[in-house]
């Protein structure tokens, strides 16, 4: 079991690894499409790249989970982070040669760090008590603000040293997310001790929990301790694939509603947030101030992560994607209403609402689905819902550039509120069904 003193030094290995990858990721991002659009001669580009970034985060996350099975999360993670430092690198490359094609095979690694980010929230979780599970995720999610804060607003000065260095201007800021990653890789390969994986629980390294150990509790309040369920005494966990997991937990309408969570929401985020920079600039705001629009979503993406991780263990996981998605609501009706003026400041509350939906779906779909499933899937589950979120975004921002195009920024907040309405009614399906994870006579005759 995971001693107390490597817990805490695990977490703050995390934190800083989080900060880093935070400055790395929002730095190339908050550019991205601009650069994009003046590479290839179009709008519709914009949408292209980001799509190549999520893209790039769903090809490798399966196995970055496979990794973290085989090798454990430390190699996982910045073997991600490693990744996403080669994509900076052809980025600016790209720009130096004016391919825009290889731009985009460059954000196709770029995303690496973005799942190596995404990834280490179940690192978190790994050795914290089942009752502080959501808090213990949420101060890592918590902890790429100051980083994802900071970066956007790193446009300028970047521009300024892709000036300064004669290379193109909005390259600069890809240089930042090139030191941050290669460093972020760093830290966590040097100092990050691991911990047992949860199949080796059963061997001896660490404790399996039992039905009525103390957990967080489900959406009526109850213990949810019912959803980890021991293997017959003397038997080997299997270790199943991703879509093997995935096909199990199909059968319980609470690891769906998760996914579909986890899912659903950053497929909002991601449309809606990418094409803000490109709309912003087509009615004539400066970088800076984009910067700043970004900078504020960003905020509202991960300052509050501890107000919902501490919500995921008193309320309940279920109850917090509630939450998210009526807060998405909100944010989809300002993104509407706003859509014509791109007025900076009422952009910037459409875009902080929609980061806090962002952060309680993830935080609570997250912790649902780690609830509600038994522990010989959930790792690679968990991989497989990091692969299905980021295939989900690449489609949208792939939709999102084209629908900006030739409707509008009202139209991509329509399309927001298209995607929202199936992870309504999955949540709403899973709210009378028990909190029982997938049988282990289940797993064992699949």
């Amino acid at each position: 079991m995971t001693s107390p003193s490597t817990a805490r030094r695990n977490q703050l290995v995390l934190v800083a690894g989080q900060l880093l990858s935070g400055v790395g990721v929002a730095s190339g991002i908050s550019v991205g499409g601009i650069l994009a659009a003046q590479l290839a001669g179009t709008t519709a580009a914009s949408g292209f790249v980001q799509t190549a970034s999520t893209l790039g985060a769903g090809l490798v996350a399966v196995p970055l989970a496979n990794l973290a099975v085989r090798a454990g999360r430390r190699w996982a993670l910045s073997t991600g982070l490693a990744l996403g430092a080669v994509g900076a690198a052809l980025v600016l490359l790209a720009a130096g040669l004016g391919q825009f094609w290889l731009m985009a095979a460059g954000m196709l690694f770029f995303g690496a760090a973005s799942a190596s980010g995404l990834q280490a929230r179940y690192a978190a979780v790994d050795g914290a008590p089942p009752e502080k599970a959501g808090r213990a995720m949420a101060i890592v999610i918590w902890a790429t603000t100051v980083g994802s804060v900071a970066g956007p607003n790193l446009s300028e000065p970047g521009r300024l040293l892709g000036i300064r260095l004669g290379v193109v201007p909005l390259s600069g800021p890809f240089l930042f997310s090139l030191v941050a990653f290669v460093t972020a890789a760093l830290v966590i390969a040097t100092f990050f001790l691991g911990t047992p994986h949860p199949a080796e629980a059963h061997s001896g390294s660490r404790p399996a929990p039992q039905p009525g150990d103390a957990a967080p509790p489900d959406d009526a309040g109850h213990p949810a301790a019912a959803v980890v369920v021991r293997p017959p005494r003397g038997s080997t966990p299997r270790r199943h694939g991703a879509w093997a997991a995935l096909r199990l937990a199909s059968r319980n309408p609470r690891a769906l509603s998760a996914l579909a969570a986890v899912t659903g929401g950053h497929m909002i985020m991601v449309g809606v947030m990418v094409m803000t920079p490109v709309a912003m600039d087509a009615h004539g705001h400066s970088l800076e101030i984009i910067g700043i629009v970004i900078s504020v979503h960003i905020l509202g993406m991960y300052a509050a992560s501890p107000v919902f991780g501490w919500l995921v263990d008193r309320v309940g996981a279920g109850r917090v994607v509630g939450l998210g998605c009526g807060i998405f609501l909100a944010a989809i009706g300002l993104g509407a209403a706003v859509s014509d003026s791109s007025d900076p400041v009422f952009m910037s509350v459409a875009l902080a609402t929609l980061g806090l939906g962002w952060s309680a779906c993830l935080i609570g779909g997250s912790s649902l689905l780690t609830q509600s499933v038994p522990e010989d899937i959930r790792v690679p589950l968990q991989g497989a819902n990091d692969m299905m979120m980021n295939f989900g975004a690449a489609g949208m921002a792939a939709v999102a550039g084209p629908v900006l195009a030739g409707g509008g920024f009202l139209w991509v907040n329509l399309v927001a509120l298209a995607v929202l309405v199936p992870m309504v009614v999955l949540g709403l399906r899973a709210r009378g069904t028990a909190p029982e994870a997938t049988p282990v006579d289940m797993v064992a005759a699949d």
